[in-house]
């Protein structure tokens, strides 16, 4: 197969991989029942005028499956903290006890679950849209080289192999967390 060829398939495969990864990120934020450390991985902190991930200034931990703590690596951040646990908007409400920040998470609702599922959903979508932009991309690409007409649709047919699998990947991924999220 042409070089030029192999390159345009292995950038849409890279970038197809991209957007798998982005998935799996984004789906470790959409909590399951469980407490993680992870659920505040979107949190933003003002720290001294600049904004800053919670993980930055603070120690963030589980000491069981209902509890997340925050401590502090300065004790002048809690209320800074606490303003950006509520702003983040994660349905949680911080208890400050002077030392650390507790968060109790509430068991999840059916109908929360049901909206984490359509959340999760839409961010598998995201990623698909992604897939097929690269897709879409690549077969640009092969139109544009100057190969057969032979080797254009060979080269067609195994972007579109690529797509295909990575999209039942995602699918994959999204039953396996909308399982996790209906799991009570």
């Amino acid at each position: 197969m042409n070089e030029d060829i192999q390159f345009i398939i292995d950038t849409a495969n890279e970038a197809m991989d991209s957007a798998i990864k982005h998935l799996e990120k984004q789906l470790v934020n959409i909590r399951a029942g469980k407490a993680s450390p992870s659920m505040l991985g979107s949190v933003m902190v003002d720290y001294y005028g600049s904004q800053t991930p919670l993980s930055q200034v603070a120690n963030v931990n589980t000491p069981d499956g209902r509890t997340i703590t925050v401590q502090p690596w300065e004790k002048s951040m809690l209320q800074e903290i606490e303003r950006g646990i509520m702003v983040a908007n994660l349905g949680f409400n911080p208890m400050n006890n002077g030392d650390t920040i507790i968060i109790n998470v509430p068991p999840l609702t059916e109908e929360r679950r049901r909206d984490l599922a359509k959340q999760a959903k839409a961010e598998a979508e995201d990623a698909k849209v992604g897939i097929r932009s690269a897709r879409k991309e690549a077969n640009n690409d092969i139109k544009k080289s100057e190969i057969s007409e032979d080797l254009q649709k060979n080269a067609e047919i195994d972007v579109q192999e690529l797509t295909d699998k990575h999209v039942t990947l995602i699918d994959q991924i999204l039953s396996n967390k909308e399982k996790e999220i209906m799991t009570v």
